[in-house]
């Protein structure tokens, strides 16, 4: 039998699940200090909550990417394609939650997509939401956190801002037809991955527009010098009105208030339906890793939907992309471990059980220890250490055992000195060195 992973999906060896769990809980860290909590949703869904109308959208990819199943009583469920869907269920489920609600949820989820560079079929999401707070407000909140995520992991990227209501306004300026706004957006949503002339091909096929309608729209969703030339440039044609510019103009005072430095670019779109106001991407600028590293928006209308209240239930959110922030950081020498052991105690011409009394001290000190348990020699073990990226190296014979005190090799710099069995606390002053 050959063996092999499903595609689009991927193993991670230790060193690459250390880098993942350390992006995870930088995140984590920066979310809590922001007043996000935890949270977290079952990994499939009833299938008529994922493919509502009013959630990915029918022509959505995300709804036509649905891995779909049924269990043992015929009832038809589906992997869940991001984590929004299910929080607004949640939400819905639960009508007397404080609000605002801020959470924070880290889970895998699932795509039966085309399999690309840097895309994958099952992949971790990293997303944050504040429910219940009308004011744009809480949108540059979110991108505040976003930067602070991006600076605390060393990676610089580019936060773009939109507004769905915007492009809707653009889309009626145009007198695009109500029940094609749809694949207007999701065309005009390709711009990063197809040519001009393929957007515009899909644009007349799908959307029905003219040539004239196209080079008008792509004359209004260019993106300006700066912001205030792009909403000026918008103002003009669409009138001091628009909602969706006001909406605009405030969120980047808010930004400048939070120290968030945001481009507004009238072509964004993010492909999924349920936005209805401010939406934002962030891009890697370095590296291999190109194209969108977080994304996310406002979705005011998806809870009230599911209850069939009508009523809207202000939430807006924004998703990490972790797996394409792993790929873009594991470039990064200093960020590589390949392994959380941080002394490795070596039994010199003694059975390895009588090392186990040492190691379980220097453990309940709260250092991540290890010990050799096959007998190999000193230069192998210093070998396996060194490869390992294993800082301290604890040797330990019956001379050891009589004195009282421990040899102790500091591989980076070399340097050997002595520590008292009494001590061993000591370590830890060594591991900060």
């Amino acid at each position: 039998m050959e063996l092999l992973i499903p595609k689009g999906t991927r193993d991670f060896a230790p060193e690459d699940k250390i880098l993942r769990d350390f992006i995870v809980k930088t995140a984590a860290e920066v979310f809590e200090s922001y007043g996000f909590q935890p949270f977290e949703t079952p990994t499939f869904e009833r299938l008529e909550t994922l493919t509502a109308k009013f959630a990915a959208g029918e022509a959505s990819d995300a709804l036509k990417e649905t891995f779909k199943f049924q269990d043992q009583g015929k009832r038809d469920l589906g992997l869940k394609f991001d984590l929004t869907v299910p929080l607004a269920r949640f939400v819905g489920m639960n009508p007397n939650l404080k609000m605002p609600f801020k959470r924070y949820q880290i889970q895998t989820v699932f795509r039966d997509g085309p399999v690309e560079s840097n895309r994958y079929r099952e992949f971790l999401q990293c997303d944050i939401d504040v429910i219940g707070v009308e004011s744009v407000i809480a949108d540059a909140e979110i991108l505040a956190v976003v930067q602070e995520c991006f600076k605390r992991l060393g990676l610089k990227a580019e936060i773009f801002v939109n507004d769905r209501k915007l492009l809707l306004e653009i889309l009626e300026f145009l007198k695009v037809q109500k029940e094609k706004t749809g694949k207007a957006l999701v065309a005009i949503d390709k711009l990063d991955k197809l040519s001009r002339k393929e957007v515009e091909k899909e644009l007349k096929e799908s959307a029905g527009l003219k040539e004239k309608e196209i080079s008008e729209l792509f004359s209004l969703i260019e993106e300006r010098k700066s912001n205030e030339e792009s909403v000026k440039a918008l103002e003009k044609k669409l009138g001091p009105e628009s909602k969706g510019l006001k909406e605009i103009r405030q969120l980047l005072e808010f930004c400048e208030e939070f120290g968030v430095k945001v481009k507004f670019s009238p072509s964004l779109v993010r492909g999924l339906a349920y936005y209805t106001g401010p939406i934002f991407e962030a891009r890697s600028i370095e590296g291999e890793v190109k194209g969108s590293i977080a994304g996310g928006g406002r979705w005011d209308e998806m809870i009230g939907k599911f209850l069939g209240s009508g009523r809207n239930y202000p939430a807006t959110g924004v998703s990490l992309g972790i797996e394409r922030i792993f790929d873009a950081l594991k470039k990064n020498e200093t960020l590589s471990r390949k392994t959380k052991s941080e002394v490795f105690v070596v039994p010199i011409g003694i059975p390895a059980e009588k090392a186990i009394p040492i190691v379980q001290k220097i453990r309940a000190l709260g250092i991540n220890a290890d010990f050799d348990m096959q007998g190999k020699g000193v230069s192998k073990n210093l070998d396996y250490c060194s490869k390992l990226g294993i800082r301290l190296v604890v040797m330990l014979g019956e001379n050891e055992l009589k004195s009282g005190e421990l040899s102790v090799k500091n591989l980076e710099s070399g340097k050997q000195e002595k520590v008292r069995l009494s001590q061993l606390e000591k370590l830890k002053s060594l591991l900060t060195v």
